[in-house]
């Protein structure tokens, strides 16, 4: 019996600290990988919203429709939306000719001046808007900042993503989308 008893040892604790992170990041990580081979969120629901960016001009799921749409909801307060923010611009200017809009949603409750100042501060050109709890609920939520939606041209949610790597993960997807004809479902 006593030979056994040595056999069978706990894990060493570097183990059980490795399993613990692997558990925890397993399900933050699967909306990325999804997006990258095109496994699409099974909540597939087609966003009803209406908004204004910065500059005024209205921005609705109406007027967006037939356009591939990636929502950014982010705040001047989260530093991993402060990371992500040259990607995101980046990802735009890459893509709006061919048809892409990039809508950053600000949770923020500060003035929009503050907002507007921030973003022009970090040489942002996409249209940001400062959005509420119904624009925010109309996405499906947020679980953490920044989360990513986007939407193909059918105004369905293709993609859900939460994290600062969005832009990166996002990018096959928002080409395939891009790539599908109007009206592909």
């Amino acid at each position: 019996m006593r030979p056994l008893l040595r056999r069978l040892r706990w894990p060493h604790w570097s183990t059980l600290v490795i399993l613990a992170i692997t558990i925890w990041a397993l399900p933050r990580l699967l909306p990325h990988v999804g997006a990258l081979v095109d496994v699409r969120t099974r909540d597939a629901s087609i966003p009803n919203f209406t908004t204004h960016t910065l500059d005024g001009t209205l921005v609705s799921s109406e007027t967006l429709r037939g356009k591939v749409v990636l929502v950014n909801i982010w705040a001047t307060w989260c530093v991993p939306c402060r990371v992500e923010m040259p990607l995101l611009e980046s990802t735009w200017q890459r893509h709006r000719e061919a048809g892409l809009v990039l809508l950053g949603a600000s949770v923020d409750r500060g003035s929009a001046t503050v907002v507007s100042e921030f973003v022009s501060s970090r040489g942002i050109t996409y249209p940001i808007a400062i959005v509420g709890g119904d624009v925010i609920a109309a996405l499906g939520g947020v679980q953490g900042y920044p989360t990513s939606v986007l939407i193909g041209r059918d105004g369905r949610v293709r993609h859900r993503v939460v994290g600062p790597i969005g832009p990166m993960s996002l990018e096959p997807a928002i080409r395939r989308a891009l790539d599908e004809p109007d009206g592909a479902k």
